[in-house]
């Protein structure tokens, strides 16, 4: 027996599956965290910045690191996933 009748899945197909569950989760993985990000500036901007308070800077420096976090990581995801769709 060679190695290609051990797979599990073989390897044709697996890379298909991969590609499809990473395009179907693609919105939830990009949106979510910058729906988060935005409500945290939001909600700093308008209980802490607008009435003075540094209560919320908190929320200001978590919604940052998601937005930029986001940013980072996402870009080369997505290209990577159409530089993978063109092939």
């Amino acid at each position: 027996m060679n190695n290609k009748e051990m797979e599990y899945l073989k390897t044709d197909t697996a890379d298909v599956k991969i590609v499809r569950t990473e395009i179907l989760f693609t919105p939830l993985l990009i949106v979510l965290p910058v729906i988060v990000a935005v409500f945290l500036l939001y909600d700093w901007f308008y209980r802490g910045f607008s009435v003075g308070s540094s209560a919320f800077d908190g929320e200001l420096v978590l919604g940052i690191i998601i937005l930029a976090g986001n940013i980072i990581f996402d870009i080369p995801f997505i290209k990577s996933l159409i530089s993978y769709r063109k092939k």
